[in-house]
């Protein structure tokens, strides 16, 4: 088979770049971060995508998490286009607002009250807006390899200490919006503790990823996770926690306090939308009040609560049931298992595969990873040599090192069973440092 991308992937790269910003419209789809040109697909189905040479992938990637029950499950096929034959957008209410909504609070209780919006990032951008106006206070806190979106203010990274004004991470923030954020070490109680101390009068908030996923996978270490709600508490912070990409993906439900964490927001995105646009807020009805028109902190969206959108996820956490998740955690167990033993088998040293349900960071670097730094020991030049071994095998990854493996509950064992030959061959490429 000959490598990926084919002819016509590249004459629409070609293309794409006179018409679109570096040709896509989020950063790693261009595959920069691993060299060559992006595959461009035309469908997907079930577990696969195919490209538009007529290439089949097993993918995990899932549209970065979003897509729990893998490409076009038929269920929510049909509830989209019966909602979109009923009308696109409305810009008013409609039924299916609070009826997701309902269903999303049958799976946590303290989420009284939900707004949504159109992404992960409108959803904690708006939630630490809330929290701002909620306490009179304006400095976040957030933690350094954590990704809520790209707003100013969070596409911060760490000064030189931990009671440094935070710098920008992007050109074009200035730098009195960042300045508004403290980056702290994940899993570093005493660096939060010793913030606080500093500045944490201050404080408005602490947003935090119960299991961050663009360093990698990384699980919070015992005990940090209640630290982070006991320490801001203790000062008169709020907690938001960001289940953008856990939410609905690891349980029934939000996970943040399974794990310890006793948040007072919670932001969410990807599966509720069934793989629409789609983000929420929510919490306590004592926060959320203070949202207009109840209150004087001011959120807006003209497609928010999109009825397609709706839809989408309402037929989505439908389809979700407690045997949902036995069989990702069946499947993703035994994925991380044979990566593994490819690994040893292939004698690649320095691999690490650390998974928290049905994400998998899988890191060209010494364990265990637990914050930034030690997830930036990993070999972005052999991850890169892995990736398009296993594109070439049919395998679809992330094209970035730091990003997360997703498996999808239409993902069987006998899907890895096919693919197993081409992901013990990338990982071979990896060792062996073949160049494409």
């Amino acid at each position: 088979m000959s490598p990926a991308p084919g002819p016509r992937s590249r004459r629409l790269w070609r293309r794409a770049q006179r018409a679109l910003a570096g040709g896509v419209d989020s950063p790693v789809r261009s595959f920069r971060a691993v060299g060559g040109s992006p595959v461009f697909f035309a469908r997907g189905s079930g577990a696969y995508l195919e490209d538009v040479d007529g290439r089949r992938y097993l993918d995990l990637v899932g549209s970065w998490g979003a897509l729990l029950l893998g490409h076009a499950p038929a269920p929510v096929v049909r509830a989209v286009r019966a909602a979109a034959a009923q009308g696109m957008t409305f810009g008013a209410p409609s039924p299916r607002e609070h009826e997701l909504a309902e269903q999303i609070r049958r799976r946590d209780a303290a989420l009284e009250r939900l707004r949504f919006v159109n992404s992960g990032t409108e959803a904690v951008m708006s939630a630490v807006r809330l929290a701002r106006g909620a306490t009179g206070r304006d400095v976040v806190v957030k933690f350094a390899g954590g990704y809520h979106g790209h707003s100013d203010g969070l596409l911060a990274r760490a000064g030189s200490g931990v009671s440094t004004l935070a710098l920008p991470d992007s050109a074009g923030v200035p730098r009195a919006v960042a300045g508004a954020t403290r980056v702290l070490p994940f899993n570093d109680p005493e660096a939060l503790a010793r913030l606080f101390e500093q500045v944490g009068e201050t404080v408005a908030a602490v947003v935090v990823e119960p299991v961050p996923a663009n360093m990698g996978v990384v699980p919070p270490v015992p005990g940090f996770l209640q630290s982070v709600a006991t320490t801001a508490h203790r000062h008169g912070a709020l907690v938001i926690a960001d289940e953008v990409v856990t939410g609905f993906r690891l349980r029934l439900g939000t996970v943040h306090r399974e794990l310890g964490l006793d948040a007072d927001l919670v932001t969410l995105g990807k599966v509720i939308g069934g793989g629409l646009p789609i983000g929420a807020y929510g919490g306590p009805e004592r926060w959320m009040r203070e949202l207009a028109p109840l209150g004087p902190v001011y959120q807006a969206g003209t497609l928010a609560g999109n009825p397609v959108a709706m839809a989408a996820g309402l037929a989505t956490l439908e389809q979700l049931s407690a045997r949902t998740y036995r069989e990702l955690e069946t499947t993703s167990r035994e994925l991380e298992r044979r990566l593994n033993a490819f690994a040893a088998e292939e004698r690649v040293d320095e691999f690490t595969v650390q998974r928290v349900g049905s994400m998998l960071g899988t890191f060209f670097a010494p364990g265990p990873v637990v914050d930034e730094p030690t997830a930036s020991r990993t070999d972005r030049r052999r991850y890169a040599r892995y990736f398009h071994a296993a594109l070439d095998g049919g395998i679809y990854l992330p094209p970035s090192a730091l990003e997360t493996t997703f498996v999808s509950g239409a993902t069987t064992v006998r899907d890895l069973d096919r693919a197993g030959p081409a992901l013990r061959a990338a990982l071979a490429a990896a060792r062996k440092g073949r160049r494409r």
